[in-house]
Formats: C-alpha cells, structure tokens, sequence
C-alpha cells in the first residue's frame, strides 16, 4: 500500500487525476470505477480540463458507479446518476452506453443488484477503482457491521452517514435511509484502486484504516489485503498518524 500526504485538497485532486490520466493513456477501453460526494468533485474538475485541453479521451472509456441511493430517481438532484452527469459525464466525450450505475428505483431492488454484479463480471474487471471514505470507515456504502457483504447489495445507512450526507439535502428528513452498494469482494476485484480523502473529519477513518488491523468495523481496512493501493490524503487528514502508520508514507509538499 502506497500512502501519499500532500498539501491540501487540490493537490490530492491533482494527483488522482494524474494516475486516472495515465491509466485511460494506457488502455483507452479502461473500466473505471467512480466514486460520488464531495470528495471527488476536485479529480473531476482536473478530467474535464484534461479532456477539454485534449490529454485524454473518454469515448471508450466504461464506468461503473460504487452506489446509489434507494428511492430517488435519476433526475432528482440529489441522485449519484445526477451527480455524476452534473459533475462529469455531460462534459466529456463518453457514451451513455458506458455508463453504468445502480438504479435505486428498480420494481425489483434485489434483482437490480444481481443485474448490477452481473454487468461488472462480464465488462470487469475495474482498471482502476475511485474511492471516498466515509467518517466511520466505509468505502462505497459498505458501512461497519458484524460482517460484511460481499456482492453487490441493500445496505441501510448509519446514523453517522445519515449525519455526514445531510449537508446534501434541506432537512436530515430527505436524506435516503436505504441505498444499493458495491460489495466489498466487487470492490476489491480492481487491479488498481486510489483511495481520496481530505479534511480533519476523515482523520480519524484513516488512521483506523492505516492501523493495520483488519476488521468489519471499518470496512476500510480490507484495503490492507489488495496488492495495488494508492491513498492520497492531505495534511489534514493526516494529523492523527502516529510515528508507526507514518513508516513508509510519502510526504509531498
């Protein structure tokens, strides 16, 4: 596991664009997995640039979506498909065919969930996975349980995500009680995956992360167990790292 510390929130961005830059340069027909919040927002301000000053082209580019809340439909503006048509897709060159996200008003949610781990076997695996992290450690919407979900699947959300996602809505009210997720196996089937976070209140998720222990209580921690990881955190997120999970952490400045 790679771990960079870097200045702040626009050099994390940055960054992450860089590596999904050169994997597209790498493989045009990339599948790229995509992650959602606020957290992202600065990666795909840099792609957009990128495909507009003609780095990168995203015409056979595949992505898959880590989730989706249950009970909005794809035009309510606090939908991930409207998210990521608002903050990416209608500004590059990828075709709507190549867009993959779960539907959280499917007639049949258990289906749509078996649809959606369908479509990642058979167009997967994910090149290169992009992941947030919640405040108690989840990635996707896989949140802290006894033990953990491997497929694609129902989650209800935690007190602590309802919490950190309200910012998003006019009252803690409208915020989903319930979304569709990647499970962690589909996430951990990527070749490659960058995990972004920024700011005080991720901290404390990434030094449980980086503490080395494995466990459901932080579902972050099954990154510890794939072979090509890159975290790229700012300083901000850093300043709980105590001297043990600082070893072999690269600073940039």
């Amino acid at each position: 596991m790679r771990v960079m510390i870097v200045r702040d929130y626009d050099e994390m961005s940055r960054r992450a664009a860089e590596i999904v830059k050169e994997q597209i340069l790498k493989k045009p027909d990339a599948v790229l997995g995509l992650a959602t919040g606020s957290t992202p927002l600065g990666l795909y301000r840099y792609l957009i640039q990128m495909y507009k000053n003609g780095e990168i082209d995203f015409s056979r580019v595949i992505t898959f979506n880590l989730d989706e809340y249950i009970g909005l439909p794809p035009e309510h503006p606090q939908s991930y498909h409207y998210f990521m048509f608002e903050n990416l897709f209608n500004h590059i060159n990828i075709k709507r065919e190549n867009v993959h996200i779960p539907s959280g008003i499917a007639e049949n949610l258990e289906e749509e969930c078996k649809r959606y781990e369908r479509e990642l076997k058979e167009k997967g695996p994910i090149d290169l996975q992009v992941l947030g992290i919640g405040v108690n450690g989840h990635i996707g919407f896989n949140e802290p349980d006894e033990s953990i979900e491997t497929k694609t699947h129902i989650v209800t959300l935690t007190e602590d995500t309802i919490n950190a996602n309200k910012r998003f809505f006019k009252s803690i009210e409208e915020v989903p009680r319930r979304a569709i997720t990647m499970g962690l196996a589909s996430i951990m089937r990527a070749k490659k995956i960058i995990l972004l976070a920024s700011g005080k209140s991720k901290a404390n998720a990434i030094r449980e992360t980086l503490k080395g222990k494995l466990t459901t209580k932080v579902p972050s921690t099954v990154l510890l167990l794939h072979s090509n990881v890159t975290i790229i955190i700012d300083k901000e997120a850093a300043s709980l790292l105590t001297d043990k999970e600082l070893t072999n952490v690269e600073l940039i400045d």
